[in-house]
């Protein structure tokens, strides 16, 4: 599909679908959501009626694309066998949620190795997946898009190439893929703040994922300098990607169809902090005719 996908992650309070209503206030034509409350291992059971009117709202919603996000909870990585397992069967309860609803892409923050070692780390992330894709041969039609993270801590998946490693080692390649995130990027010392740097960001992810890899990118501005390590997430324009970052981004015709989802501070959904967000991105856009139509210039 050509043509920028923009949206944010909005609420699901009294329902999956409200998000939706959510989505199509601000006038975007993508949104992301979580499948349940992201503070628990395990939610309810899923609602019919709930995916009934998911299915029935999205095609007159403007919303174009949804993708789910894993809970915080979830680490693949750990060296505990007792999380390890609570994970995995977490994460494999986010997938059959997805798929429920006909969602195509589930994000999932790769995880931290907790003392264990980046290469043990990154094996155990990669059985977690093969383990759970052999358990759901039906929900094949759901990638997990591995989000690049800042590098906090013994957080893996904070360069390309450790990505590429991860997906490298899963049997069904065609399931996964990547989430970037530009905060987490300039965290992890990707500098895209110019011309130069942004193409040999660019670079690096053709020569390790791949761009076809890319399912989605997270817009959020950071609250600290490139080579932070930091995931603070700040308003876009008010942070160190600064108005410039996400101008290289949003003006690459390679990202067409490629959702770009804020997660940028709010206090609930109608706050007006994602209207703000979305019209300071669409202003950056050279081509309006690009844009998602709610939020061309009038």
């Amino acid at each position: 599909m050509s043509g920028l996908k923009l949206g944010a992650h909005m609420s699901i309070a009294g329902g999956v679908s409200n998000a939706l209503d959510a989505a199509e206030a601000v006038q975007s034509n993508a949104v992301q959501v979580f499948m349940k409350s992201n503070r628990q291992w395990r939610g309810p059971e899923v609602k019919e009626e709930d995916v009934s009117r998911w299915n029935a709202q999205m095609p007159d919603s403007g919303v174009a694309y949804a993708v789910s996000h894993a809970s915080y909870l979830i680490n693949l990585a750990s060296p505990k066998d007792d999380l390890w397992e609570k994970s995995v069967a977490a994460f494999a309860d986010e997938l059959e949620r997805a798929h429920a609803y006909g969602i195509g892409h589930v994000v999932l923050h790769p995880g931290a190795h907790t003392g264990s070692g980046e290469e043990a780390g990154l094996q155990r992330i990669a059985d977690a997946l093969n383990r759970i894709h052999a358990q759901l041969p039906d929900c094949g039609d759901v990638k997990t898009l591995l989000e690049l993270m800042a590098g906090q801590g013994t957080t893996l998946g904070y360069t390309f190439a450790q990505l590429a490693q991860i997906i490298g080692r899963v049997e069904e390649k065609e399931r996964v893929g990547v989430c970037l995130d530009t905060c987490h990027a300039l965290a992890a010392g990707y500098d895209f703040r110019t011309g130069e740097g942004y193409a040999a960001m660019m670079a690096e992810i053709e020569e390790t994922v791949g761009i076809e890899s890319v399912g989605c990118w997270h817009f959020n501005d950071s609250a600290n300098d490139h080579g932070s390590r930091k995931d603070r997430h700040a308003h876009i324009g008010e942070g160190f990607v600064g108005a410039e970052g996400f101008r290289h981004i949003l003006n690459d015709v390679r990202w067409d169809g490629v959702p770009m989802l804020l997660e940028t501070p709010k206090k609930e959904d109608g706050d007006g902090k994602d209207e703000m967000n979305l019209r300071a991105l669409a202003a950056l856009v050279v081509d309006a005719s690009r844009l998602p139509e709610g939020l061309r210039p009038k």
